[in-house]
């Protein structure tokens, strides 16, 4: 028997003819390998050949081979099926409601989108070592709420604040109205304002109540005293609270970093770097979980306005805070084009 290209000759072709590419040849003896498989694992033998070479040739193999080859072929040339297109912007799902865990079923029916994820290098202070190279990202909305999640890899948990320690994070930004011109992905631009959802792991273990006292961050510390903790004030609650407020001056003060915190996600506005400020509400929740490689988030934000045809644009950032990255330090992604499908704000 002569074979060409490893295949019998005149496989997926006519005898005497000039084979036609391997693909092809491949394929067709696939499809009909596909269609012999079930019929050979309920006892029956193999259809009539039907022209075909290779069914003649099946017909003298134990059943056993021709089952392994048919798998195998179906294997190689995907059995006909051609193969799934790459997914090319971020598709937010339509949905009743909004998952708000990592874990939750629903996340399933959302397409991963990819993204790469750049260096910092446009403004001080720089990220010049590539840390994170990807996140990947899917989308779940109802018209009012929009739910994203961040997936990535990360060897560290990092999520207590310290001397030189940071947390690991992650933001989702949107510009905040619809423009066919979009502000510049780095923090938007003066009179171009952009919204950000920023989940830090620190915040989040200050909203599960998680305590984070000197005698946590260092459990050797020798701490003389505290004026909150003195032993008159156990009798009044508010008496000691007034004066723990005393020794937090950026409590008292009103800095929002220091009020207690709901959620885990922080909402932002910029209109460029060095301008990121708190948002007027904050509206956002989220919640991140360990996984075996590294981080899940779920940032669940108001559905944004900047909604044109049902398509806007988003840009995302993570943190990895045992390489040292905060602030405008950390790996960020350029607009990523995202459609809304069925959904109206």
């Amino acid at each position: 028997m002569r074979l060409v290209n490893g295949l019998p000759r005149g496989c997926g072709s006519s005898p005497g003819t000039i084979p036609i590419p391997l693909g092809r040849r491949v394929g067709r003896c696939a499809r009909w390998a596909w269609s012999v498989i079930p019929r050979l694992r309920n006892g029956d033998g193999p259809p009539p050949s039907g022209g075909n070479p290779c069914a003649r040739i099946a017909s003298i193999l134990p059943r056993p081979v021709l089952i392994a080859a048919g798998a195998a072929l179906c294997g190689i040339a995907s059995c006909g099926k051609p193969p799934a297109a790459p997914i090319t912007e971020v598709i937010v799902v339509s949905a009743q409601d909004v998952p708000s865990d990592p874990a939750d079923p629903a996340w399933r029916s959302a397409p991963e989108y990819s993204a790469a994820l750049v260096l910092q290098d446009l403004v001080e202070p720089r990220q010049l070592t590539v840390t994170t190279t990807a996140v990947r990202v899917r989308a779940i909305g109802n018209g009012t709420s929009t739910a994203f999640r961040l997936e990535w890899t990360d060897a560290t948990r990092d999520d207590l604040p310290a001397a030189s320690h940071f947390t690991d994070a992650c933001a989702v930004q949107i510009p905040r109205t619809a423009d066919v011109n979009l502000p510049a992905p780095q923090m938007g631009e003066k009179g171009r304002t952009v919204e950000i959802a920023y989940w830090s792991a620190f915040r989040q273990t200050q909203a599960e109540g998680r305590v984070q006292s000197i005698q946590d961050l260092y459990p050797n510390a020798s701490i003389d005293h505290y004026p909150f903790d003195a032993k008159p004030l156990e009798r009044s609650p508010a008496d000691r609270q007034a004066m723990a407020m005393r020794y937090a001056p950026a409590g008292a003060a009103g800095n929002p970093g220091a009020a207690h915190l709901a959620s885990g996600v922080q909402d932002l506005i910029a209109e460029g770097p060095g301008t990121l400020t708190p948002a007027p509400a904050m509206t956002s929740q989220g919640k991140g979980v360990r996984t075996a490689d590294g981080w899940a988030v779920v940032i669940v934000r108001n559905a944004p306005i900047a909604i044109a045809a049902g398509r806007t644009n988003i840009a995302l950032a993570v943190w990895d805070g045992s390489h040292e990255e905060v602030g405008a330090r950390k790996m960020r992604t350029g607009w990523i084009p995202a459609l809304f499908q069925g959904q109206m704000p």
